[in-house]
């Protein structure tokens, strides 16, 4: 199983109705896909982020699955021009010890096949963790 987990902070001008738009669309996302088990998106506490969300997924094809699902296309050109930082974290037990390789060559190939989407995400104040783009020094 992959638990991928984001924690997000809001920009101080972001529109309450458009948050809360991008958070319904993100469960959604969780609702509508057979790839999720299961999911939950809401407040965040214990830091500097206001909101989170975690998806579990079965293994590498459901990880890949959801993060090319057009919906979550969708949810990034709506919410992440309101996000000011942001925290993207994968845990996980599987067993294959290419598995950090593997989900970050999803992200990888992601960001080669949207370019948009990393125009997105160089916007942001930081992006921390198993997504970001360029930097094969972190673990995934």
């Amino acid at each position: 199983m992959i638990y991928h987990q984001i924690r997000i902070a809001m920009r101080p001008d972001a529109p309450e109705d458009q948050v809360q738009h991008a958070l319904d669309l993100m469960r959604k996302l969780g609702d509508k896909l057979d790839a999720v088990e299961y999911f939950m998106v809401g407040r965040d506490f214990g830091g500097e982020f206001h909101y989170g969300a975690m998806y579990a997924l079965k293994d590498i094809d459901a990880y890949r699955t959801y993060m090319y699902d057009s919906l979550h296309r969708q949810i990034d050109a709506i919410g992440l021009p309101l996000v000011a930082n942001m925290i993207s974290m994968d845990l996980t037990d599987d067993t294959d010890p290419e598995i950090g390789d593997k989900i970050a060559q999803v992200h990888s190939d992601r960001f080669t096949d949207h370019p948009e989407l990393l125009d997105l995400v160089e916007n942001l104040g930081s992006y921390e963790g198993s997504g970001v783009p360029g930097d094969a020094s972190k673990p995934a």
